[in-house]
């Protein structure tokens, strides 16, 4: 019958990380997520030069080098990071401060609402900008 739900074609599907394969102004954010480029992205974000990536973060306590990795391989082509920390400023840890100064990237931390407008910004004047931002309610 069609419409018949097929296990061997469930197998073999594939779930890919969201990327969005561009530079894109935020158009908003709240209720746990960001709107990009007439389309909508539940969770936080890092914004890079490469693109616009779904990041598996969600506290201050989860921005730790680790979850910063892509930031790190795209150094050579960022200037300034802005660090979305949710509702209110967040201090980055000694470590990824110590890591991104090693990486030449200048780190500001904000909330997320701030560094969204600033990142906007930034963006517009074609600056080497990359953003990490928590998603917020």
């Amino acid at each position: 019958m069609a419409g018949d739900f097929d296990p061997t074609r469930a197998s073999k599907l594939e779930l890919t990380e969201a990327h969005f394969p561009g530079r894109a102004p935020i158009d908003a954010y709240g209720n746990g997520g960001f709107r990009f480029s007439d389309m909508s992205h539940q969770g936080s974000l890092l914004c890079l030069p490469s693109g616009i990536y779904g990041w598996n973060v969600a506290t201050p306590e989860d921005l730790t080098p680790e979850n910063f990795e892509k930031i790190f391989q795209e150094a050579s082509e960022i200037e300034i990071l802005l660090v979305g920390s949710g509702v209110e400023l967040m201090p980055i840890k000694r470590e990824l401060r110590s890591r991104l100064r090693d990486c030449q990237i200048s780190a500001d931390p904000m909330s997320t609402g701030a560094a969204v407008r600033t990142f906007n910004v930034l963006l517009a004047e074609g600056r080497a900008v990359a953003a990490a931002f928590l998603a917020v309610e």
